[in-house]
């Protein structure tokens, strides 16, 4: 039987984690008369000494549907299976998860966040016997289980707003600008904002771009009367000379170019006749407060995980799928959705004359 449950927040931060942790306290105490108990910085509240935990009611969550960040913390360096300490050596502490877990009495976890976070609580699940439920949180978009997660709108809408600017400098000075968005692996929010946003050339990394095409999209440009251009890059687009990288070749050169525009503004210096410029959005995309799309998601993601508790239903992710919001295995959720590189979208761009390298 329910009678006090965990929640927590992992991994990166997104427009609208409150607003899940708000939903989730009232349901959960009004409806069922349930103690919520948030865990601090992730899985980590429960392994220190003393345990950093705190009870939530409806008074300690007014004001949050509006909030961005996540009032208990969060971390993506807290896996329990593989702790780092602090002279560098890893450890595994699952067991002293698991214990802390059934000494507070909690009839197990809610666990928000993204792709790392479910992976682990499903870990936790199948062999620690933690209960657990896991909502999705990744401001990528890019988890298959769900047609979409919380945060990606706030994100894209950031991203447009951003384009929206540039374009008229671009404009003024006949300049190419570079706009660099998150996506490591993915280009939903590259390419989302970059149709919004009316880019001339989306980078995405499920496209190895040639410079070639970037450069003669430029001066075709320029040869039609538009001496501008606006580019979108995510932060994993590479051109086609990494092809045959490794995953941790591609992290050692973006990082060591300073990043994906970087690379892009680098690979056109000389093909073409313009001054160019770099604008790297980085957490600007995390911050602030939700659009109302990421609020009304993120609270009926929370509803849904009282429901999903009050069933029984442990092991499940809540997913949005064909506009209804139910719980689907957590097997499921850290399966990675790319870009459908034929699908709708990329058919869209391509109409109103996108370059995307490749």
């Amino acid at each position: 039987m329910v009678t006090r449950v965990g929640i927590l927040t992992g991994g990166g931060d997104a427009p609208g984690l409150n607003a899940v942790i708000r939903a989730f306290v009232k349901f959960a105490t009004r409806e069922y008369g349930w103690e919520v108990v948030g865990v601090e910085d992730a899985f980590n509240g429960l392994m220190e000494s003393p345990r950093r935990l705190q009870i939530l009611t409806p008074v300690t969550c007014r004001g949050l549907l509006h909030r961005g960040g996540t009032v208990l913390g969060t971390t993506n360096r807290g896996d329990p299976f593989a702790w780092q300490e602090r002279d560098g050596s890893i450890s595994d502490r699952s067991q002293e998860l698991a214990d802390a877990v059934r000494d507070e009495g909690l009839a197990g976890l809610v666990c928000i966040g993204g792709d790392g976070s479910q992976r682990i609580a499903l870990r936790l699940m199948q062999e620690m016997d933690i209960p657990v439920i896991g909502v999705p949180k990744t401001i990528d978009n890019d988890l298959s289980a769900t047609d979409c997660t919380f945060g990606f709108q706030s994100a894209v809408d950031i991203a447009t707003d951003a384009l929206d600017r540039l374009h008229t400098t671009a404009e003024s000075h006949e300049r190419v600008l570079f706009l660099e968005v998150m996506g490591r692996d993915t280009g939903h929010i590259a390419l989302t904002a970059g149709i919004a946003g009316g880019a001339d050339i989306i980078l995405i990394p499920e496209i190895p771009w040639d410079p070639a095409r970037l450069a003669d999209k430029i001066r075709r440009r320029r040869s039609s009367g538009r001496p501008f251009s606006v580019v979108v890059v995510a932060e994993g687009a590479l051109p086609i000379s990494a092809n045959g990288l490794s995953d941790t070749e591609r992290k050692a050169r973006l990082k060591a170019a300073g990043g994906a525009g970087a690379i892009a503004m680098a690979e056109l210096e000389g093909k073409v006749d313009h001054e160019m410029r770099l604008c790297v959005l980085g957490h600007l995309q995390r911050g602030g407060s939700p659009v109302p799309f990421d609020r009304l998601l993120a609270t009926r993601f929370g509803a849904c995980a009282v429901e999903l508790v009050a069933q029984g239903r442990w092991g499940e992710m809540v997913a949005l799928q064909s506009g209804s919001v139910d719980g689907v295995p957590l097997e499921e959720a850290a399966i990675t959705r790319f870009v459908d590189l034929s699908g709708n979208l990329m058919r869209t761009a391509r109409a109103v004359d996108v370059e995307f390298g490749g």
